[in-house]
């Protein structure tokens, strides 16, 4: 009897860890896969990045829309409320036998609360981190609390996934499934790279990743405007990547736009796609920004990060990530180090916290071994020792 496994991916971010994964899944007999498609997958101003996932072959199931034409709370909310409706209206036409979800973002969290009432079991990627900078911090430890099957990049995270409360035979550190789409991919020639994202060549240039912060007192454009000071300063070409639907990440594409438009040797492309993004990572002389991308996938290319603010704050790093606060002097500071030559060379070598990309296939092994019996269902509170 064949096992229905339905995952949900809403952006070009998770759909960068769920991929091998998903292709894992396809390939196994007595396995289905039902995928759903929702947030800004399906939008135009996002690159309608669903494209891309017909164009890697996976059937989708059900297309979800859920967000609306704003990024204001009140939308943000809003589009929490769509979710959950349209992800119970696909819950009832399927009845898959396990639901899968990676990682913290609002549209996530909606898919989870809607399988609650259905009784599905949720096997939950990437939990246990910590990113004290966003709301995404909540939204990923609500997630574990509504999880079945926790799979966790590193041991650190599957400890506090025990101090959540939830019973250590549910945990397993399976690494970071991301690691392994880099395991495969083969980067494209630089030259091709930049005629396919119809660039302008550009030799040792800043990668700048970055997403509004959702806390801290400081404006978007007040976090830009210190940023782009410092990308001044280094007088290196700079490649945008663009940001996800957060909280004023409308407000973050118009100030990029503005200042690709003022300086000819900045650009900016709405999505690399998992090939381009790695082709990236292994071209530039630094990343930029605020990405959890700096955290996990850099340390694979030995890539020098500048992570800037606190957006990241409380995750594993390895030791090519520069923490610095989001202003001009410190983000100018930490450059000069990660540009350092020495800096470089002294990466060769370092592992790579998150894993060796292995982590599809100790995923998918439990997905299709794990009995989905009451026992699975039926959670109680783990209690630490010493707690009781």
């Amino acid at each position: 009897m064949t096992r229905t496994i339905a995952a949900v991916t809403v952006a070009r971010s998770d759909y960068g860890i769920y991929r091998p994964i998903l292709r894992e899944i396809v390939g196994r007999d007595g396995l289905g896969l039902h995928l759903i498609v929702s947030g800004t997958h399906l939008l135009p101003d996002f690159g309608s990045t669903v494209s891309a996932v017909e164009a890697d072959g996976f059937s989708i199931g059900d297309r979800v829309e859920m967000l609306l034409g704003s990024d204001s709370p009140e939308a943000i909310a809003k589009s929490m409320g769509l979710g959950a409706i349209g992800f119970a209206q696909a819950y009832a036409r399927v009845r898959p036998d396990l639901l899968l979800i990676v990682g913290d973002r609002f549209e996530m969290h909606a898919a989870v609360v809607a399988a609650l009432p259905f009784g599905i079991p949720v096997a939950h990627v990437h939990g246990g981190e910590l990113s004290f900078g966003s709301l995404d911090d909540a939204f990923r430890h609500s997630i574990t609390k509504l999880s079945h099957l926790h799979f966790v990049s590193t041991a650190a995270y599957a400890r506090r996934v025990e101090q959540l409360g939830e019973e250590p035979w549910r945990i397993t550190v399976s690494g970071a499934p991301g690691l392994d789409t880099l395991r495969t991919i083969q980067p494209l020639p630089a030259a091709e790279f930049f005629r396919r994202f119809g660039l302008t060549p550009m030799g040792d240039f800043l990668l700048v990743t970055c997403h509004p912060a959702t806390f801290g007192q400081e404006s978007v454009a007040g976090q830009f405007r210190e940023l782009a000071a410092a990308l001044e300063e280094s007088g290196r070409p700079v490649l945008f990547t663009m940001p996800n639907a957060d909280t004023g990440g409308r407000e973050l594409r118009v100030l990029i736009h503005a200042y690709v438009a003022a300086h000819p040797s900045a650009q900016a492309v709405e999505n690399l796609g998992s090939e381009g993004y790695a082709t990236a990572l292994g071209l530039a002389a630094a990343m930029v920004g605020n990405s959890s991308s700096g955290i996990v996938e850099a340390a694979s290319f030995a890539l020098p990060v500048v992570n800037v603010g606190n957006r990241q704050d409380g995750r594993v790093r390895g030791a090519n990530v520069i923490d610095c606060a989001a202003q001009r002097d410190a983000i100018s500071a930490a450059l000069t180090r990660a540009l350092d030559p020495a800096f470089r060379a002294g990466l060769a070598g370092v592992p790579n916290p998150y894993g060796d990309g292995s982590a599809a296939v100790c995923i998918v092994d439990r997905l299709a071994a794990e009995n989905l019996g009451e026992a699975l269902l039926l959670k109680r509170f783990h209690d630490l020792e010493g707690t009781r």
